[in-house]
Protein backbone atom coordinates (compact mmCIF):
# COMPACT_ATOMS: atom_id res chain seq x y z
CA UNK A 1 0.00 0.00 0.00
CA UNK A 2 2.86 2.38 0.83
CA UNK A 3 6.27 3.01 -0.71
CA UNK A 4 9.39 4.21 1.12
CA UNK A 5 10.16 7.93 0.80
CA UNK A 6 13.43 9.79 0.57
CA UNK A 7 14.88 13.14 -0.41
CA UNK A 8 13.05 16.45 0.03
CA UNK A 9 9.34 16.72 0.68
CA UNK A 10 9.10 13.47 2.61
CA UNK A 11 6.33 14.74 4.88
CA UNK A 12 4.13 15.67 1.94
CA UNK A 13 4.88 12.39 0.21
CA UNK A 14 3.85 10.37 3.28
CA UNK A 15 0.66 12.41 3.69
CA UNK A 16 -0.25 12.02 0.02
CA UNK A 17 0.23 8.26 0.07
CA UNK A 18 -2.01 7.84 3.14
CA UNK A 19 -4.59 10.22 1.67
CA UNK A 20 -4.59 8.28 -1.61
CA UNK A 21 -5.11 5.02 0.29
CA UNK A 22 -8.14 6.55 2.03
CA UNK A 23 -9.66 8.03 -1.14
CA UNK A 24 -9.07 4.81 -3.09
CA UNK A 25 -10.86 2.78 -0.42
CA UNK A 26 -7.78 0.84 0.63
CA UNK A 27 -8.33 2.32 4.08
CA UNK A 28 -12.04 2.48 4.92
CA UNK A 29 -13.88 4.93 7.21
CA UNK A 30 -13.57 3.73 10.80
CA UNK A 31 -10.54 1.58 10.02
CA UNK A 32 -7.47 1.91 12.21
CA UNK A 33 -4.35 2.93 10.34
CA UNK A 34 -0.87 1.58 11.20
CA UNK A 35 0.80 3.03 14.28
CA UNK A 36 3.47 5.70 14.03
CA UNK A 37 6.16 3.08 14.57
CA UNK A 38 4.71 0.86 11.83
CA UNK A 39 4.45 3.81 9.46
CA UNK A 40 8.09 4.66 10.13
CA UNK A 41 9.02 1.13 9.07
CA UNK A 42 6.75 1.16 6.00
CA UNK A 43 7.97 4.53 4.75
CA UNK A 44 11.55 4.03 6.01
CA UNK A 45 11.59 7.49 7.52
CA UNK A 46 11.84 9.21 10.90
CA UNK A 47 9.17 9.70 13.54
CA UNK A 48 9.03 13.47 12.99
CA UNK A 49 8.14 13.05 9.32
CA UNK A 50 5.34 10.61 10.15
CA UNK A 51 3.93 12.79 12.92
CA UNK A 52 3.89 15.89 10.72
CA UNK A 53 2.19 13.95 7.92
CA UNK A 54 -0.51 12.69 10.31
CA UNK A 55 -1.00 16.23 11.61
CA UNK A 56 -1.65 17.44 8.05
CA UNK A 57 -4.20 14.67 7.52
CA UNK A 58 -5.98 15.56 10.77
CA UNK A 59 -6.22 19.18 9.64
CA UNK A 60 -7.85 17.99 6.42
CA UNK A 61 -10.37 16.01 8.48
CA UNK A 62 -9.33 12.66 7.00
CA UNK A 63 -8.20 10.98 10.22
CA UNK A 64 -8.90 11.24 13.94
CA UNK A 65 -7.21 10.12 17.13
CA UNK A 66 -9.13 8.01 19.63
CA UNK A 67 -8.16 7.33 23.22
CA UNK A 68 -8.89 4.47 25.59
CA UNK A 69 -8.73 0.73 25.08
CA UNK A 70 -9.40 1.07 21.34
CA UNK A 71 -7.10 4.06 21.04
CA UNK A 72 -5.12 4.91 17.94
CA UNK A 73 -5.49 6.78 14.66
CA UNK A 74 -8.53 5.99 12.54
CA UNK A 75 -9.88 7.00 9.15
CA UNK A 76 -12.57 9.55 9.87
CA UNK A 77 -16.05 9.11 8.48
CA UNK A 78 -17.09 12.51 7.14
CA UNK A 79 -20.68 13.35 8.06
CA UNK A 80 -22.99 16.04 6.72
CA UNK A 81 -22.20 18.32 9.66
CA UNK A 82 -18.45 18.27 8.97
CA UNK A 83 -19.03 18.72 5.24
CA UNK A 84 -21.31 21.71 5.81
CA UNK A 85 -18.81 23.76 7.82
CA UNK A 86 -16.60 24.94 4.90
CA UNK A 87 -19.73 25.75 2.87
CA UNK A 88 -21.21 27.76 5.74
CA UNK A 89 -17.97 29.69 6.20
CA UNK A 90 -17.69 30.41 2.47
CA UNK A 91 -21.28 31.70 2.32
CA UNK A 92 -20.74 34.01 5.29
CA UNK A 93 -17.38 35.32 4.06
CA UNK A 94 -18.59 36.03 0.55
CA UNK A 95 -21.87 37.54 1.76
CA UNK A 96 -23.92 35.60 -0.79
CA UNK A 97 -27.30 37.19 -1.42
CA UNK A 98 -30.37 35.49 0.03
CA UNK A 99 -32.01 35.52 -3.40
CA UNK A 100 -29.14 33.42 -4.79
CA UNK A 101 -29.43 30.92 -1.94
CA UNK A 102 -33.17 30.60 -2.45
CA UNK A 103 -32.76 30.17 -6.21
CA UNK A 104 -30.25 27.37 -5.62
CA UNK A 105 -32.52 25.67 -3.10
CA UNK A 106 -35.55 25.86 -5.39
CA UNK A 107 -33.61 24.26 -8.27
CA UNK A 108 -32.57 21.41 -5.97
CA UNK A 109 -36.15 20.96 -4.72
CA UNK A 110 -37.53 20.72 -8.25
CA UNK A 111 -35.08 17.98 -9.22
CA UNK A 112 -35.63 16.14 -5.95
CA UNK A 113 -39.41 16.25 -6.44
CA UNK A 114 -39.27 14.72 -9.92
CA UNK A 115 -36.95 11.94 -8.77
CA UNK A 116 -39.03 11.32 -5.63
CA UNK A 117 -42.16 10.83 -7.73
CA UNK A 118 -40.45 8.47 -10.18
CA UNK A 119 -38.42 6.45 -7.65
CA UNK A 120 -40.14 6.66 -4.28
CA UNK A 121 -42.38 3.81 -3.19
CA UNK A 122 -45.85 3.95 -1.65
CA UNK A 123 -44.55 3.45 1.89
CA UNK A 124 -42.28 6.47 1.55
CA UNK A 125 -45.11 8.56 0.10
CA UNK A 126 -47.31 7.54 3.04
CA UNK A 127 -44.52 8.51 5.46
CA UNK A 128 -44.34 11.92 3.78
CA UNK A 129 -48.07 12.43 4.30
CA UNK A 130 -47.73 11.41 7.95
CA UNK A 131 -44.94 13.92 8.28
CA UNK A 132 -47.25 16.64 6.99
CA UNK A 133 -49.79 15.64 9.65
CA UNK A 134 -47.07 16.17 12.28
CA UNK A 135 -46.35 19.60 10.77
CA UNK A 136 -50.04 20.50 10.88
CA UNK A 137 -50.23 19.43 14.52
CA UNK A 138 -47.13 21.45 15.41
CA UNK A 139 -47.92 24.55 13.38
CA UNK A 140 -51.69 24.98 13.55
CA UNK A 141 -52.07 24.68 17.31
CA UNK A 142 -52.87 27.74 19.49
CA UNK A 143 -49.29 28.15 20.74
CA UNK A 144 -46.93 26.74 18.10
CA UNK A 145 -43.29 26.02 18.97
CA UNK A 146 -40.92 27.36 16.32
CA UNK A 147 -38.29 24.83 17.35
CA UNK A 148 -40.73 21.94 16.84
CA UNK A 149 -41.99 23.31 13.51
CA UNK A 150 -38.44 23.71 12.23
CA UNK A 151 -37.58 20.18 13.33
CA UNK A 152 -40.58 18.65 11.54
CA UNK A 153 -39.96 20.73 8.42
CA UNK A 154 -36.37 19.43 8.32
CA UNK A 155 -37.65 15.86 8.72
CA UNK A 156 -40.03 16.36 5.79
CA UNK A 157 -37.27 17.64 3.53
CA UNK A 158 -35.04 14.69 4.42
CA UNK A 159 -37.92 12.22 3.91
CA UNK A 160 -38.53 13.69 0.47
CA UNK A 161 -34.89 13.50 -0.59
CA UNK A 162 -34.60 9.86 0.53
CA UNK A 163 -37.29 9.06 -2.02
CA UNK A 164 -34.82 9.97 -4.79
CA UNK A 165 -32.71 6.93 -3.82
CA UNK A 166 -29.66 9.00 -4.71
CA UNK A 167 -27.18 9.39 -1.82
CA UNK A 168 -25.67 12.53 -3.34
CA UNK A 169 -28.99 14.39 -3.09
CA UNK A 170 -29.36 13.04 0.45
CA UNK A 171 -25.96 14.41 1.46
CA UNK A 172 -26.49 17.72 -0.31
CA UNK A 173 -29.86 18.24 1.37
CA UNK A 174 -28.43 17.44 4.80
CA UNK A 175 -25.61 19.90 4.17
CA UNK A 176 -28.08 22.56 3.04
CA UNK A 177 -30.24 22.02 6.12
CA UNK A 178 -27.25 22.23 8.46
CA UNK A 179 -25.37 25.07 6.81
CA UNK A 180 -28.00 27.61 5.76
CA UNK A 181 -31.37 25.90 5.61
CA UNK A 182 -34.02 27.25 3.28
CA UNK A 183 -35.05 30.36 5.23
CA UNK A 184 -38.41 28.68 5.78
CA UNK A 185 -38.27 29.82 9.40
CA UNK A 186 -39.22 33.28 8.07
CA UNK A 187 -42.48 31.81 6.80
CA UNK A 188 -43.22 29.94 10.01
CA UNK A 189 -42.69 32.97 12.23
CA UNK A 190 -45.62 34.78 10.58
CA UNK A 191 -49.08 33.33 11.35
CA UNK A 192 -50.48 34.05 7.88
CA UNK A 193 -47.51 32.61 6.00
CA UNK A 194 -47.23 29.71 8.42
CA UNK A 195 -50.75 28.57 7.59
CA UNK A 196 -50.18 29.02 3.85
CA UNK A 197 -46.86 27.14 3.98
CA UNK A 198 -48.28 24.19 5.89
CA UNK A 199 -51.25 24.01 3.52
CA UNK A 200 -48.82 24.06 0.58
CA UNK A 201 -46.81 21.22 2.15
CA UNK A 202 -50.04 19.20 2.32
CA UNK A 203 -50.79 19.86 -1.34
CA UNK A 204 -47.20 19.08 -2.38
CA UNK A 205 -47.11 15.77 -0.50
CA UNK A 206 -50.53 14.79 -1.84
CA UNK A 207 -49.42 15.48 -5.43
CA UNK A 208 -46.23 13.48 -4.91
CA UNK A 209 -48.18 10.54 -3.45
CA UNK A 210 -50.57 10.70 -6.42
CA UNK A 211 -47.59 10.73 -8.84
CA UNK A 212 -48.59 14.08 -10.32
CA UNK A 213 -45.31 15.83 -11.24
CA UNK A 214 -46.78 18.98 -12.79
CA UNK A 215 -48.99 19.64 -9.78
CA UNK A 216 -46.15 18.93 -7.38
CA UNK A 217 -43.81 21.30 -9.20
CA UNK A 218 -46.45 24.02 -9.19
CA UNK A 219 -46.71 23.74 -5.42
CA UNK A 220 -42.90 23.79 -5.09
CA UNK A 221 -42.89 27.00 -7.13
CA UNK A 222 -45.65 28.51 -4.98
CA UNK A 223 -43.64 27.78 -1.83
CA UNK A 224 -40.85 29.99 -3.11
CA UNK A 225 -43.30 32.66 -4.23
CA UNK A 226 -44.49 32.78 -0.62
CA UNK A 227 -40.95 32.82 0.72
CA UNK A 228 -39.77 35.66 -1.52
CA UNK A 229 -42.91 37.66 -0.77
CA UNK A 230 -42.49 37.18 2.97
CA UNK A 231 -38.81 38.22 2.86
CA UNK A 232 -39.67 41.36 0.87
CA UNK A 233 -42.36 42.33 3.36
CA UNK A 234 -40.03 41.80 6.30
CA UNK A 235 -37.34 43.91 4.62
CA UNK A 236 -39.84 46.67 3.92
CA UNK A 237 -40.92 46.67 7.58
CA UNK A 238 -37.32 46.77 8.83
CA UNK A 239 -36.45 49.64 6.48
CA UNK A 240 -39.49 51.66 7.54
Amino acid sequence: MFNPVNGSGMTGNVALQIEAAILDGKLSPGEKIPSERELQTLFKTGRGVVREALRELKQKGLIETRRGGQGGTYVKKIGAYEASQPLTLMIKQRDIDIADLIEFRESIDRTVTILAISRGDDDQAAALLRGVEKLETAGLCPSPSMARITEVDRELNLLLVKMTRNPLFDWIMQTIQISFGSYDYVLYEDAYYREKTIQNWRETATAIAAREPLEALSFIGFHYVLLNRCIRENKKDSDA
